[in-house]
């Protein structure tokens, strides 16, 4: 025990001389005599060689040793500083600080919310309905019974065939859950994501973007769709500086067209704003591009809903998402709304 104590003796002294001037140097203390393999441990460790009745004062000498050590470590530890202090002493907290890059919406959260905010001025508010859906809604109501030609023109993807249960392939399912509640008048659009397999063209993928409107009141008249139809486009597509006249450049043109759930129906054309109506790939030289359908609700369908078709009309209207965006942003290309690109995406930030 004598021998052990004479070693804490010594090692004190040695403790007092040392000039700790660095991190480095401070490490290399803590390392010594503070580690796992440290002196301080090393000695505690002789306590199973020391007679039991030497132990007391043994642990006393050894405690009061362990105690000056750790104190004188970490009095060098605040003069000289760890690595993380030595760090942070050299920042020069008077130099701006690093900005904080902005988010942006994507551009077809973007679109989507431009056009619920030009048909809600109309007086349309939100309605949203399930993604995955029965038959009635999503067909049937709609005048699309069973075996009816016009199914083959949306590739479906089924859930479950006995009942059938679906993905959505259009949000006009959600009209048919609206016009069952019997509420009238309505006036309504339908934003969302619907679903079709459309995996053969190279420029499509299984989900897209929908929007589509509803109004139904007595004596709802196909120049009110006009009207709506003319006022979104021009509203849609104004340039900023437009102050007057919005969306003047913009031409416009109503085609005869067939949907099982609108009659007359008619689809809708504006002139091309990527190439000013002079002809390009994306509109394929014409000059014109198709952005919706639109039409008056076929009085089956009010009957299938539980409306008297004999008192109230109405009119429908449908358009992707999708295309009107790659009008507003002139991207030609629409594979790049699903790449998830931060190069492309960082392009809208602050855009409205």
């Amino acid at each position: 025990m004598e021998q052990v104590l004479q070693q804490i003796e010594t090692l004190r002294k040695e403790i007092e001389t040392l000039q700790i001037d660095s991190a480095k140097a401070l490490e290399e203390y803590r390392i010594r005599f503070l580690g796992t393999k440290g002196l301080v441990k090393a000695l505690m460790g002789e306590m199973k060689n020391v007679a039991n009745e030497q132990r007391k004062a043994f642990g006393q000498s050894m405690n009061e040793f362990k105690l000056f050590a750790e104190t004188k470590y970490e009095e060098w530890k605040a003069l000289t500083g760890n690595g993380e202090q030595t760090a942070a002493a050299a920042v020069d907290l008077t130099l701006p600080g690093d900005a904080v890059p902005i988010g942006s919406r994507h551009p077809i959260s973007l679109m989507r919310n431009r056009m619920v905010t030009i048909f809600q001025r109309l007086g349309f508010s939100v309605a949203e309905g399930p993604e995955i859906d029965d038959d009635f809604h999503n067909f049937t109501a709609l005048n699309l019974p069973e075996n009816h030609p016009a199914r083959d023109m949306q590739d479906t993807f089924y859930i479950s065939t006995d009942p059938a249960w679906l993905l959505r392939t259009h949000t006009s399912n959600v009209q048919i859950h609206e016009m069952k509640k019997g509420k009238l008048p309505i006036r309504i659009v339908t934003p969302g994501r619907v679903y079709r397999n459309e995996t053969i063209s190279a420029r499509s993928h299984c989900f897209f973007h929908q929007i589509e409107g509803l109004y139904i009141d007595e004596q709802v008249s196909f120049a009110d769709l006009k009207q709506t139809l003319y006022f979104f486009v021009k509203e849609m597509f104004a340039r900023p500086d437009e102050s007057v006249g919005r969306g003047k450049d913009v031409k416009i043109r109503f085609r005869p067209s067939y949907f099982p759930f609108t009659e007359p129906s008619a689809e809708m054309d504006i002139s091309c704003l990527l190439c000013n109506g002079e002809g390009c790939s994306v509109c394929k030289k014409t000059g014109w591009l198709e952005i919706l359908g639109c039409g008056m609700v076929h009085p089956k369908v009010l009957e299938n809903c539980g409306i008297d078709s004999h008192k109230y009309s109405g009119f429908a209207f449908g358009m992707g998402i999708e295309r009107p965006a790659l009008l507003k942003y002139g991207i030609k290309d629409i594979r790049l709304f699903s790449e998830n690109d931060v190069r492309f995406l960082k392009q809208f930030t602050g855009a409205v």
